[in-house]
C-alpha cells in the first residue's frame, strides 16, 4: 500500500443481484472523499458495467465471484474489478467501440457499450484480460474546478443518508 491510501475490498457472488452492494460501497466511500453527486453518480454507472459484464460473460451464468478493491488516494479514486472467468478479446472489443460517435445510430449493438460508457464517465480506464478480466477505472479529485465544485456531499450528509 502506498503511503496516504486506503484500501478497502470487497468480494461479492458474480449474480446482478448483488451488484447494488458495489455501488453503496462506492457511494459511501467517493462521498466520504468529499466527490460530488455527479461524480458519484458516473462512478457507480462505471462499477455497475464492468461488474455486469463479469456476471453477463465471465461466468456464463454458472456463478462465481466478483472482487472489488477500492483505493483511496488524496487526488483519485480507484475502483478495480476483477473475475476469475474467461476474459476476452480487448483490442478487438476496443477497436469497435473507438469510433462510436461517427456511426450512425442504428449501427451500434445493444451490447458492448459497457466499455465506452466506462471510458467516458471515468479519468483513466485499464483493462487486462489474462487469468480472467480485471477492469481498473480511476477518477480525480477535481475540487475547485468547474461548475459542481460547490455540490460535493459532505462525510456528515453520508451519515444521515445511510
Amino acid at each position: 500500500m502506498k503511503e496516504h491510501e486506503t484500501v478497502v475490498q470487497l468480494s461479492i457472488p458474480a449474480d446482478a443481484q448483488f451488484i447494488d452492494v458495489a455501488r453503496l460501497t462506492l457511494y459511501g466511500l467517493a462521498a466520504k472523499m468529499g466527490f460530488s453527486y455527479e461524480e458519484i453518480e458516473d462512478m457507480k454507472v462505471a462499477v455497475s458495467e464492468a461488474c455486469n459484464n463479469a456476471v453477463l460473460h465471465a461466468y456464463n451464468g454458472t456463478g462465481g465471484v466478483i472482487h472489488l478493491c477500492f483505493e483511496m488516494r488524496a487526488d483519485a479514486l480507484s475502483i478495480t474489478i476483477k473475475d476469475e472467468g474467461k476474459g476476452f478479446d480487448y483490442k478487438r472489443v476496443s477497436k469497435q467501440t473507438a469510433p462510436l460517435s461517427s456511426k450512425p445510430l442504428e449501427d451500434v449493438k445493444a451490447g458492448g457499450l459497457g466499455l465506452f460508457l466506462m471510458e467516458a464517465l471515468m479519468d483513466d480506464v485499464t483493462v487486462t484480460t489474462k487469468g480472467g478480466t480485471e477492469v481498473r477505472l480511476t477518477k480525480f479529485r477535481h475540487h475547485g474546478e468547474g461548475e459542481h465544485a460547490h455540490d460535493c456531499i459532505s462525510p456528515s450528509s453520508v451519515q444521515e443518508q445511510a
